[in-house]
């Protein structure tokens, strides 16, 4: 009988001797089989493998901290200009908005607020054109266009203004004020010179109280020759701080009085004007306006 035990491993498709039969000194061990070895690469806890987190776990622990590093109750531009796209994404949930004419509603009663308090300067119109209502706010230096879907178009500075008021007013949680009656930009002839005047008081009264000491130090130092500087040194600093607090009280009331006419002139440019300023791309009929008389 042919003795068998002592044949080679049959030979591979190049003619090789294969290794590594049912026979392996190493009895399998290294053989990657996921059935076995997979559960063995998961950890304990539960995480993934690849060390990748949970996509609504970062998305949550995001918005929790857009929610603590911003203030959506005083939400302005410069906020808007620092908040990241992703950000945004968190903040805005783009299911929950509100679209449609009750979007328009309620930029038009916060932008009517924001007229009266003067941190809007512009003329607001409901207006249609193409068969679609929108809500338009312009001025002598800008304009804003903001549509159903949210939208908003224009420049300058009213741009800047209504964009965040646009993204608030879209959300549900945000609460929008009612409008006072009487709140349309004022009459040129009703803005005051300046403000602050109490402030401007107090201060006159201070530099006058340092000027009366410093000519009193100085006029003693004089007249009672008491021999020392410390006399006349603190007399003359007294009086150069008073005399520094009267100027920079004269320059407050100047700069009032500057930025007062500015505004006037611009309230009277607007209200002289019969029709929009060209730069505004509406050509759509007004459904409401400012006021009667504009």
């Amino acid at each position: 009988m042919e003795d068998t035990s002592t044949q080679s491993e049959p030979d591979g498709p190049d003619g090789e001797a294969v290794e590594g039969g049912p026979d392996r000194e190493d009895g399998g061990e290294g053989v990657d089989d996921p059935a076995v070895d997979g559960p063995a690469h998961r950890a304990d806890d539960g995480s993934d493998p690849d060390g990748e987190s949970d996509p609504d776990d970062d998305l949550a622990e995001l918005r929790k901290r857009v929610e603590t590093e911003y203030d959506f109750d005083d939400f302005g531009p410069a906020d808007m200009a620092r908040m990241s796209a992703e950000e945004w994404d968190a903040a805005f949930d783009p299911e929950t908005w509100i679209t449609g004419p009750r979007l328009l509603d309620r930029v038009e009663d916060e932008l009517k607020s924001r007229i009266a308090r003067r941190e809007v300067f512009g003329l607001l119109e409901r207006v249609r054109e193409d068969g679609e209502e929108r809500v338009l706010v312009y001025s002598d230096e800008g304009y804003a266009i903001v549509r159903p879907s949210g939208e908003v178009s224009g420049r300058g500075t009213v741009l800047r203004d209504v964009e965040p008021l646009v993204a608030l007013a879209a959300m549900e949680e945000y609460d929008v004020a009612d409008p006072p009656e009487d709140w349309s930009l004022p009459h040129p002839d009703t803005v005051p010179e300046g403000s602050g005047e109490f402030g401007n008081l107090i201060i006159q009264v201070v530099a006058a109280v340092q000027v009366i000491a410093g000519v009193a130090l100085l006029a003693a130092s004089f007249l009672m020759d008491l021999g020392s500087i410390v006399g006349p040194a603190m007399g003359l600093v007294f009086l150069l701080v008073g005399l520094f607090l009267f100027a920079m009280v004269a320059n407050a009331r100047l700069s009032d009085r500057f930025r007062s006419e500015e505004y006037r002139e611009r309230l009277r440019a607007l209200r002289q004007a019969e029709e929009r300023p060209e730069f505004v791309p509406v050509d759509g009929e007004a459904l409401s306006e400012e006021s009667d008389d504009r």
